[in-house]
């Protein structure tokens, strides 16, 4: 019986180029956490007063009845989740040998950001 040969298109690719995806999105998700935090300066810098009204003024700003401050800060939680997703996911899969604690630890991951999120866009959003 002949040797199976695993060179050229007939290779059987598995988890091959899986990173190349998850790279590119924490690069975007890092630009968009650049550009929020850059906005955020700036709005404080040129806020009349550090108080209360002045920091809620900068998540509830409005341009033609569009709630720009609080659709901003909810793209950014959700880039600040999804960023931490794919680095915690990569710490427990390259340094949590043992499958059932790995998964655990994944599982947990992904209800505390979830929770971390809901909790974030029902502050926000609330009235």
């Amino acid at each position: 019986m002949a040797a199976i040969e695993k060179i050229g298109t007939k290779r059987l690719v598995v988890g091959a180029h899986y990173g190349t995806g998850e790279y590119i999105i924490q690069r975007v998700t890092a630009i968009i956490l650049a550009v929020y935090t850059l906005v955020l300066l700036v709005g404080i810098l040129t806020m009349s007063g550090f108080t209360y009204a002045g920091w809620k003024s900068l998540f509830t700003f409005t341009y033609f009845d569009i709630p720009v401050g609080q659709v901003l800060a909810s793209l950014a939680m959700l880039s600040l989740a999804w960023h931490a997703w794919i680095g915690i996911r990569d710490i427990w899969m390259d340094y949590v040998k043992p499958v059932g604690i790995r998964l655990f630890l994944l599982v947990l991951t992904i209800l505390w950001l979830a929770g971390s999120v809901v909790y974030f866009v029902h502050t926000l959003w609330r009235n």
